[in-house]
């Protein structure tokens, strides 16, 4: 068994763990950086549109693109990379892995930083009914086999779902002549960014159909159709609704969850509402010396804020490393009006850390609304927003000055409310 101590284990090595591993390895830390894949990039290796960047390098890269700026980086560091290296457990923050080179690893951090990304919804998991033939797949899946693997996966596409992988798959397949037939989406608005609907949709006559949902997939070998039919407030299918369309392909588009398998097995506390880690300021889990960041912490909208999230996640890690975390109780921050969700959810008075993101998304969308940060009484930071929408994630910097205005335990709301 292969034994190896170093400062700060990164778990993944897409856009999280490149962008963790990296800021750690700045900050003077040993770091070495595992994978379960061949290569580094993770998701982002089969993202070949645009739209990666524009915050963090004012420019529009496509998923390799960006993946290459970090690799770059990484290439001319000591950062230790595991390749096709996969995690098997973490107790009491030992990591035991293994990989066809070295067999059997037992890895001793002093900080960890979980990285693992997210999966997507299958066809189980949102209820289809039907046979179990060939063609229906994930929107991943069939990212994979066209951008990667060169294949078509059929001819006559149907939608189901309208996340952001959903749309720009719609407008790949069209480019590569798969005749798609339309977005279905069981929800009243869109699942993804107001800009993927007009470039992957409406630029190319895409039909959309909101509050429809397939039903029923049939065929036995291969699809042969899919029925699908309108829902009530409650989504359930509205009787006499229903049609059929002959399809040789089902792309299921209907939402991530982050990847935390590990981080259950290794008793950390999860949210209910994100579905990953419960976290504080710097990103820690309820496990001390446990960090996690990117989908695997929230499913994020936008790379550059997963990497933002990292890099956050890996300045605690050091912090922790050096004796420098905080040692008060936190205080909560709770979701209020219109806010669906957010990270991190705890907040430490004595943190020394530098400006704190939050990050959000709206539980409804709203115009000319206010963000504010409260702590009882005490207005901590406002600003107002001309648009808030459920798919689009808001990044709400608070500086120092702000951060000093929390006092004591007390609750910390985040609410929008009309201005």
């Amino acid at each position: 068994m292969k034994r190896m101590e170093i400062d700060v284990a990164v778990i993944g090595a897409g856009p999280a763990g490149l962008a963790a591993a990296l800021e750690a390895d700045r900050m003077g830390k040993s770091v070495v950086l595992i994978e379960r894949s061949d290569d580094l990039g993770g998701i982002l290796q089969q993202c070949i549109h645009d739209g990666f960047g524009l915050h963090r390098f004012k420019k529009q890269l496509s998923g390799p693109q960006y993946a290459q700026y970090f690799i770059d980086e990484l290439n001319k560091t000591d950062i230790s990379v595991l390749l096709n290296t996969t995690v098997l457990s973490i107790e009491q923050k030992v990591i035991h892995a293994v990989n066809p080179t070295d067999g059997v690893l037992k890895i001793f951090p002093k900080a960890i930083i979980l990285a693992m990304g997210c999966r997507e919804r299958t066809r189980n998991q949102v209820l289809i009914y039907g046979t179990r033939p060939s063609g229906v797949m994930t929107a991943g899946a069939a990212q994979r086999l066209i951008n990667l693997e060169g294949l078509l996966p059929g001819k006559r596409a149907v939608i189901l779902g309208s996340g952001d992988v959903g749309l720009i798959m719609a407008r790949r397949m069209y480019l590569e002549g798969i005749d798609v037939l339309g977005v279905y989406e069981i929800m009243p608005n869109v699942g993804g960014l107001a800009r993927n609907v007009q470039q992957c949709l409406i630029d190319y006559n895409i039909p959309l159909h909101l509050s429809t949902t397939v039903v029923e997939v049939y065929g036995k070998e291969t699809l042969e159709g899919v029925r699908v039919a309108k829902v009530d407030s409650s989504l359930k299918p509205i009787p006499g609704t229903e049609e059929d369309i002959e399809c040789d392909l089902l792309v299921l588009s209907v939402g991530l969850i982050p990847e935390n398998e590990l981080s259950k097995n290794a008793g950390i506390q999860m949210s209910p509402v994100t579905l990953g880690p419960v976290l504080d300021e710097s990103m820690m889990t309820s496990l001390p010396g446990i960090f996690a960041a990117g989908n695997v912490a929230i499913v994020f909208d936008l790379v550059d804020y997963v990497s933002l999230s990292a890099e956050s996640a890996a300045r605690g890690a050091v912090r922790y490393i050096d004796g420098n975390s905080p040692k008060e109780p936190p205080c909560d921050i709770k979701t209020g009006e219109n806010v669906s969700s957010l990270i991190p959810m705890k907040y430490h008075i004595d943190y020394k850390g530098e400006d704190l993101y939050i990050f959000l998304r709206a539980r409804e969308e709203k115009h000319d609304v206010r963000l504010c940060v409260t702590q009882g009484d005490n207005m901590i930071r406002q600003k107002l927003l001309p648009v808030v929408r459920p798919a689009e994630m808001i990044a709400l910097k608070l500086s120092r000055d702000d951060l000093c205005q929390i006092t004591g335990n007390m609750p910390i709301t985040v609410s929008i409310i009309n201005k």
